[in-house]
């Protein structure tokens, strides 16, 4: 069983749904505990059956994306990491932004298991490659300690082309390094050849660069 991290404590979901919503959430986890399989048709339907929007006491959440991670909690219960990651590829393979989005956060959840064990980074590889600023933060939250440091650094780049704040970056502090910074001064340089404003998260990366402790 591989254990993920909800998006929000139960209770405050629930706390933010209608009676409709609450019968709803129950009949989808039921459905997917009975047949993980069924993960990718539950997915679609949970924003519609449930709610959308900010989830009250929980900065920065949406009560659908705090669904999905549900669903794929009750999921993981009963599947090993491959065939979770079987399921979860699918999901986003035929989700839509909002779906692909549910998928990286649910990543980010994963709890304990060893990089080998259950590898989505070609799925954050993907979200990297577009400029939906939504999959691309997502990206880079704890499950992108499975991207290697030249993909890693590329999601860097990525945040500051797209406005993300690196705030999203998890492990910033800990793998910002001297190539990162070399990437980050010619970016920096070109914006102002080109009399472009240099976003301020430039100068914030170039210090946790400068922070961080030489690489063995």
């Amino acid at each position: 069983m591989t254990e993920i991290r909800p998006l929000a404590d139960h209770d405050t979901i629930r706390a933010a749904l209608d009676d409709r919503g609450r019968a709803q959430l129950d009949d989808l986890t039921a459905e997917v505990a009975d047949d993980p399989s069924r993960l990718g048709r539950a997915f679609p339907a949970a924003a519609r059956r449930t709610a959308r929007g900010p989830l009250p006491g929980a900065d920065g959440v949406l009560i659908e994306d705090a669904v999905r991670v549900e669903l794929v909690r009750e999921a993981a219960r009963s599947l090993d990491a491959s065939a979770l990651l079987a399921e979860l590829r699918e999901v986003y393979r035929y989700g839509d932004s909002d779906e692909k989005r549910a998928v990286l956060h649910a990543l980010n959840g994963v709890e304990a298991a060893p990089p080998g064990q259950l590898d989505g980074s070609d799925l954050l590889l993907d979200a990297l490659r577009t400029n939906d600023t939504r999959l691309v933060a997502a990206a880079m939250g704890a499950h992108s300690d499975r991207l290697d440091d030249d993909a890693w650094r590329q999601g860097v780049l990525k945040c500051l082309f797209t406005g993300v704040p690196v705030s999203a970056v998890t492990g910033l502090a800990a793998r910002a390094d001297r190539e990162l910074a070399e990437m980050v001064q010619r970016y920096r340089r070109e914006r102002e050849a080109a009399g472009r404003d240099v976003p301020p998260d430039v100068q914030a990366v170039l210090d946790a660069s400068a922070a961080a402790p030489p690489r063995p």
